[in-house]
C-alpha cells in the first residue's frame, strides 16, 4: 500500500493483506536500511532475512512482538490485526520512545528485531561489515549537552561515533526520550552500519544525576543509600534502570564503587566533598555496590563501576586539578579493590578507570596509561572481561598528554571505550588512533579485540542488528 508516496505497514483492526504465502522481497546487500518506512506487502527484506522465516508482514511483526514479551490477542487470521495486537505495537512504541502511531516505519522495524543477535557470529559479521572508520568510531563515547546536539550529530555521521553520553543536565523523559531516538536515527548505513548508539548518563543521586524532572526518581546521595536495606537499594536502582531505558539510555555510569576513610571525608575532593560515597570501609560500600549492580541488571541497564583503582584517598579533583591527584597507599591487592570485585562479580558490564596517579603500582604512568592498572589487575587479577572506558580524557588532570596521545595509550594499557566530554577532541583522537594502527600490528590488536568487546556489549543489550 502506498501512502503518499512512503511505503508503510499500517496496523488496524480490519485491515487485511493479500493471502499468507505472498512472495516478499529478496534481501538486498545492506543490514542496515534507509530509514523510510515500509511497505504492507512487503517486509523489510533485512527483517525477513533475520527472522529467517517467510509469510505475511502482519505474521512476523506479531511473532516479534511475542519475542518482546508483549500480547497479541487471538487474532486469528493471517495478516489480520486485530485490536489487541493494535495496542501492543503502540505500547511497544511509546516504551522506546518511537511515535506511537500503530505504523511499522523502519525504526520500528529496527526496534523490533532487537531481541537477538547476541552471540559471538554476530558480532563478527557485524564487525566484518563495517569499514574502518566504522569501527573505530566505535572506541568514541562522546558527551553531548543540550546546546551542543547538532556538533554531536555531526561527529556520528562524518566520524562514525557509536557512542554518546548526556553532560550538563537533561530535564524532562520526553525531552530525553526525543533525543536518544533522534540519535538512534542518524545510525545509518553510511555512519555507524546501523550498530545502534551505547547511550549512558551520570545517574548516582546527590549532586550528580544529569537526568531530572518528570519522569525520573530523585534520588539521595551515595552517603544515604549506602544506609539502606539491601532490598531499597537494589528496588530503587531497577527503578533507575527502568527509568534510563524507557528514555532511550542504556548506560548508568554508576554506581561510584570508591572507598573513602572516614578520616579524610569531605577533604577528599572528588568523592566525599560531594556525598558519593555508599560508605567509608570497602565492605558497606561492596554491599551497595552489588545491590545496585544486581538492581540495574534486572531492567537491563549496564552498570559502570567507577573509578578505578579508587579514587576515594586523593585530595582533589582530577576534573579541574593535575596536582593532589596522587595515591600513595594503593598496592594491587589493596582492600579498596574489594568492591570493585563484588560489582564484576554481580555483573557489572562496565568499569571507569580514574585519573589519578598510583605509584606503588606503577610510578611512571597515570591509571589510564598504565597496563599494570588497566591489564594485569583489572582483566587479570579481578577478572574483568567487559568494556573498560576511561573517565573523561577532557579533564584537567590529563591535559599534560596531547590529545590524540590520551587515545592511543589508554587503548594500550588495555582500555576499549575513550570518553571525551570535548567534542572537538573526536577527530584528533581518531586520527591518532588510526595512525597508530597503521604503525604498529601489536596495537591493532589491542584495537581489534576492543572493538569487539563493544561491540559484544552492545549485542548482550540489543543494539546490533544481525540477518
Amino acid at each position: 500500500m502506498n501512502i503518499a508516496g512512503k511505503r508503510q505497514l499500517v496496523l488496524g483492526a480490519t485491515f487485511a493483506i493479500a493471502a499468507a504465502g505472498m512472495a516478499l522481497a529478496p534481501a538486498t546487500p545492506s543490514h542496515a536500511a534507509t530509514r523510510t518506512a515500509t511497505t504492507l506487502a512487503s517486509c523489510p527484506s533485512y527483517a525477513v532475512t533475520y527472522y529467517g522465516k517467510t509469510g505475511s508482514c502482519v505474521k512476523l511483526a506479531q511473532q516479534l512482538l511475542i519475542k518482546h514479551g508483549y500480547s497479541v490477542g487471538s487474532s486469528g487470521a493471517d495478516g489480520v490485526f486485530g485490536a489487541a495486537t493494535l495496542s501492543a505495537v503502540k505500547r511497544f512504541q511509546s516504551a522506546r520512545h518511537l511515535d506511537a502511531t500503530g505504523v511499522v516505519d523502519d525504526l520500528t522495524w529496527k526496534a523490533l528485531l532487537r531481541f537477538g543477535g547476541t552471540g559471538s557470529a554476530c558480532v563478527t559479521k557485524t564487525y566484518n561489515e563495517m569499514t574502518v572508520p566504522q569501527r573505530l568510531g566505535q572506541l568514541i563515547m562522546v558527551g553531548m549537552t543540550s546546546g551542543g546536539q547538532s556538533t554531536v550529530h555531526g561527529l556520528v555521521s562524518n566520524y562514525h561515533v557509536g557512542n554518546i553520553v548526556y553532560l550538563g543536565g537533561w530535564s524532562g523523559d520526553g525531552t530525553v526520550g526525543r533525543t536518544s531516538d533522534g540519535l538512534q536515527r542518524l545510525t545509518s548505513n553510511s555512519a555507524t552500519d546501523g550498530v545502534a548508539q551505547l547511550i549512558g548518563a551520570d545517574q548516582e543521586g546527590g549532586y550528580v544525576q544529569q537526568l531530572t524532572g518528570a519522569g525520573f526518581t530523585k534520588l539521595p546521595t551515595a552517603l544515604t543509600q549506602g544506609t539502606w536495606s539491601s532490598s531499597h537499594q537494589q528496588s530503587v536502582a531497577a527503578t533507575v534502570g527502568q527509568q534510563l531505558r524507557d528514555v532511550g539510555v542504556g548506560v548508568d555510569l554508576a554506581p561510584v564503587t570508591d572507598t573513602v576513610p572516614q578520616s579524610l571525608g569531605t577533604g577528599n575532593g572528588p568523592i566525599g566533598h560531594y556525598y558519593r560515597e555508599y560508605g567509608y570501609t570497602p565492605s558497606v560500600v561492596s554491599r551497595a555496590v552489588t545491590n545496585v549492580v544486581h538492581g540495574l541488571n534486572s531492567r537491563g541497564a549496564i552498570a559502570t563501576l567507577k573509578h578505578f583503582p579508587g579514587i576515594g584517598r586523593i585530595a582533589n579533583n582530577t576534573d579541574t586539578s593535575s596536582t593532589g591527584i596522587t595515591d600513595n597507599t594503593m598496592t594491587s591487592t589493596d582492600a579498596y579493590l574489594t568492591p570493585f570485585k563484588s560489582g564484576i562479580s554481580a555483573g557489572a558490564g562496565m568499569v571507569m578507570v580514574g585519573l589519578a596517579w598510583y605509584p606503588k603500582i606503577d610510578s611512571a604512568n597515570q591509571a589510564p596509561f598504565s597496563s599494570k592498572i588497566v591489564t594485569t589487575i583489572l582483566r587479570g587479577n579481578l577478572g574483568f572481561h567487559g568494556v573498560v572506558v576511561s573517565d573523561s580524557m577532557s579533564a584537567v588532570a590529563v591535559q599534560h598528554v596531547p590529545v590524540g596521545d590520551r587515545a592511543v595509550r589508554f587503548i594500550a594499557a588495555g582500555g576499549d571505550m575513550v570518553l571525551t566530554g570535548s567534542p572537538g577532541e573526536v577527530p584528533t583522537m581518531l586520527s591518532a588512533i588510526r595512525a597508530r594502527v597503521h604503525a604498529s600490528s601489536t596495537f591493532a590488536w589491542q584495537v581489534n579485540h576492543a572493538i569487539h568487546r563493544i561491540l559484544t556489549l552492545k549485542a548482550q543489550h540489543g543494539l546490533l542488528f544481525c540477518r
